[in-house]
């Protein structure tokens, strides 16, 4: 979301605007309109409400390259990150804003050479963006000095908080000057974001920006109804229905996430898994990958995915319901950028419909109950892609050598079994409906209990708006409903 005013309007420097002009940037986010000229102009201390996605890191950065002094060699400004992929997303970000001023920023996290951080903050850095436990590290080993420190910022402040960094925070805190600015960025205000504040901050503006979850009128939220032991059909359903699958999975364990990639992955598609066993080597090879559409799925814990941001995703699929409606805010938001749209899938497994219940109530948006397509729906979906995609390569001109094959190829007379064989081995998998087998959905209370277990219909049964009505259930299932309800009357 943009406004009318425009960058210049906020009192930046000529050099800093010409950067941004560089980069496309020509109208401040509600963040940015609201922080910079407060840290511009003020000499409060900030809380700022923003999610990730809203421009927050050019909200603090650009008003804190404004005011530190360039070429001075000391750390000047700290930004406490909670993940490395976020603070080496952060550095890079501030690094663009430079505007060839002589300011050096350093990202410092687990993972990285050691040798390596210790060489250039030995040469002087004048910005320093670390996660905090390596930000530990060197105040213990001595080799970072905050002592000229004017600005610190928490970015992913409730983050930290949760994966429980907050000793390490105040440990840090300690050692910067009494008369510095702290800004302080969290998506929640959780109480004990409030009592760090009250700590460690003295007069503050406070920044609320209204939620992602207000905007995303680019995502469509659906959720579906099934057992536990389904859900891996289930999406790999929705993978075979979907004509455009580049997708966030989320799993709420780092073991769940290694068992879901390894499962896809024995299903011969393109997916990497991401949590915080991790190596940062292994991470960022990971995510280069995902981002050059070299994998289309990336299975993720929540806290492994923080600061990752493609503009792409097509889908975002709650595997594992989150338990909480803002982390479900954050993950469903990855998805729909850019002016394109998206799909947050959830799916809900017995006992957690309160917890879809309670994201609605919370974010005050629907959230569709859909069905699962029939086996025959998604052979019809595969089929239709198939040929789309057949006669799209047919538009693009082939090299002659191909035209000869083909002709050589076609010449044998076995026309149509030599198209069929080709199709196979470049698209594989089955096309007969009784590979996808139908999913029960889940029994849950209702007003008309005499009836529990004989209304337990499979979910593909019912109107799919996006397939239309679906076939019948198999006879082993006829069977089953039968003899429930016999039993039952």
């Amino acid at each position: 979301m943009t406004t009318n005013l425009t960058f210049g309007d906020l009192g930046l420097s000529a050099d800093i605007l010409e950067a941004l002009k560089k980069k496309g940037f020509e109208n401040p986010t509600p963040v940015q309109e609201q922080t910079i000229p407060l840290l511009l102009s003020g000499e409060k201390d900030i809380i700022a409400q923003a999610q990730t996605g809203t421009g927050k890191t050019a909200s603090f950065g650009l008003p804190i390259i404004e005011r530190i002094t360039p070429g001075l060699g000391k750390v000047q400004a700290i930004v406490l990150a909670p993940t490395r992929e976020l603070a080496s997303q952060v550095a890079e970000e501030l690094e663009s804003l430079t505007a060839k001023r002589d300011i050096r920023i350093l990202p410092v996290y687990g993972g990285q050479g050691m040798d390596t951080q210790l060489r250039l903050l030995k040469k002087g850095v004048d910005i320093i963006v670390a996660t905090p436990g390596r930000a530990i590290d060197h105040l213990k080993r001595k080799t970072l000095k905050l002592d000229d420190v004017k600005f610190v910022v928490l970015d992913e402040a409730d983050e930290m908080l949760n994966m429980g960094f907050v000793e390490d925070i105040e440990t840090i805190l300690s050692h910067v000057p009494e008369e510095r600015r702290m800004l302080l960025f969290s998506a929640t205000m959780p109480p004990p974001i409030m009592r760090l504040a009250k700590k460690f901050m003295g007069g503050y503006d406070k920044v609320k920006v209204a939620s992602k979850q207000q905007s995303a009128a680019n995502v469509e939220q659906i959720f579906y109804e099934m057992y536990e032991k389904d859900k891996l059909r289930a999406l790999r359903r929705l993978i075979d229905t979907e004509a455009e699958f580049y997708a966030l999975v989320f799993c709420r364990t780092r073991a769940g996430s290694d068992r879901l990639a390894a499962k896809l992955s024995g299903m011969d598609l393109d997916v990497e898994a991401l949590h915080g066993d991790v190596t940062q080597a292994q991470r960022e090879r990971i995510l280069a990958k995902f981002k050059r559409g070299h994998s289309t799925i990336l299975v993720a814990t929540d806290v492994a995915a923080r600061g990752i941001d493609i503009n792409d995703l097509t889908h975002v699929i709650n595997f594992d319901m989150p338990d909480s409606s803002e982390a479900y805010v954050h993950r469903i938001g990855r998805t729909g950028r850019a002016g394109k749209t998206g799909k947050a899938i959830s799916f809900v497994a017995p006992g957690e419909f309160r917890k879809i219940r309670n994201i609605m109530e919370v974010t005050k948006t629907t959230i569709q109950k859909a069905y699962l397509p029939s086996g025959q729906s998604v052979i019809e979906a595969k089929r239709n892609a198939m040929k789309a995609k057949v006669f799209a390569a047919a538009e693009e001109e082939a090299p002659q050598e191909f035209h000869t094959l083909a002709k050589e190829i076609l010449d044998s007379g076995k026309p149509k079994q030599l198209l069929a064989s080709l199709l196979k081995m470049h698209f594989g998998g089955s096309m007969h409906p009784n590979a996808y087998p139908e999913i029960m959905e889940p029994e849950r209370r209702s007003a008309a209990p005499s009836r529990r277990g004989f209304d337990r219909r499979p979910s593909s049964s019912r109107p799919f708006k996006s397939f239309g009505k679906s076939g019948k259930p198999h006879k082993h299932e006829a069977a089953v409903f039968k003899k429930k309800k016999k039993a039952h009357f």
